[in-house]
């Protein structure tokens, strides 16, 4: 079997699969340069960390993990079997992984459906419906978490609701910092060279207190809406707390909204404390069930545009 990396028309095709990963804000922080066609390496694009808000590169890393993810899915159902190393970064810090391959036979149809989903997957700030989860959705997604090294934390109504509270407290605290602000507004109000997030993608403004879901302030003339009464939020943990641990995260992440998108589930994301516990130079404590990665709100709601995209043209 010719090598994945041998051509530049499949060398293309895992640039494509791995550019459709989600990210925080829309950065796409990463790049995927293919070495003597003999492995690939995913390296993080400095020019698209959010120094002030992500300064220890957890939200790169976890943004750079879902693309890991997605390349494994894309050499996977092309029958090789991706083996992934990490390099020691001292000699290039932007290179995070390398990955090669060996035969690896057909794809599951598990993997298959995963790979035919990330065209599909959007991140959905609108409002979602009533209708509950089921036991068996939560515990498939529980189970791709699982499957990558991580935990899936279902709170129940009443820790929602005070998860709710401190990501309002959080919200409050982040508004009152400049730069915060500044860099927010340059990937939300196309002010700059990136791709970031357009406000067709950033959902309306929530007419209830405490938001499940995040307000980047571009609403065009919508007015506010409701949204739906008990959110249903999930927390993504990992055992650690290193680079290594976000990367894992990130692949745990990129697997469960896959599987999310198979059941017909939506997410959005709410990870403004673990902004603030970033940009205030602090590691996550050591819980019991883990440390905490992402806060996701689920449901099922409306089909959404997917957000820009960088072209597989640019060069590492």
């Amino acid at each position: 079997m010719m090598p994945p990396f041998a051509t530049d028309l499949a060398v293309r095709r895992l640039v494509a699969a791995t550019g459709q990963a989600p990210s925080v804000l829309n950065t796409q922080p990463w790049r995927l340069r293919a070495v003597r066609s003999e492995f690939a390496e995913l390296l993080a694009d400095p020019d698209r960390r959010l120094r002030v808000s992500d300064p220890r590169g957890r939200s790169l890393h976890v943004s750079c993990g879902a693309a890991l993810f997605n390349l494994r899915l894309a050499l996977r159902t092309a029958g090789h079997r991706p083996v992934i190393w990490l390099p020691n970064t001292a000699a290039e810090p932007r290179l995070l992984a390398a990955v090669r391959v060996s035969p690896g036979g057909p794809a599951s149809s598990r993997t298959r459906e995963l790979y035919d989903s990330i065209g599909v997957r959007r991140t959905n700030r609108e409002p979602f419906g009533e209708r509950p989860l089921s036991r068996y959705v939560l515990a498939d997604l529980r189970r791709a978490a699982a499957a990558e090294g991580a935990g899936l934390v279902l709170p129940d109504p009443r820790a929602s609701a005070d998860l709710l509270e401190c990501v309002a407290v959080a919200d409050d605290e982040l508004s009152k910092d400049s730069d915060y602000r500044a860099e927010l507004r340059a990937w939300t109000t196309g002010g700059n060279r990136h791709d970031g997030l357009p406000s067709y993608a950033q959902g309306p403004r929530c007419a209830d207190d405490p938001a499940p879901v995040r307000d980047f302030g571009q609403h065009g003339e919508r007015g506010p809406v409701h949204f739906e009464a008990s959110p249903r939020l999930a927390v993504l943990t990992t055992a650690g707390d290193r680079p290594v641990d976000w990367l894992r995260a990130g692949q745990a992440l990129q697997r469960l909204l896959l599987t999310a998108t198979l059941h017909g589930v939506s997410a959005s994301f709410l990870n403004q404390p673990l902004d603030l516990r970033d940009m205030r130079h602090r590691s996550d404590p050591r819980h019991r069930r883990g440390h905490i990665q992402m806060i996701m709100r689920l449901g099922y709601g409306p089909t959404v545009p997917r957000a820009p995209r960088r072209s597989i043209a640019e060069p590492v």
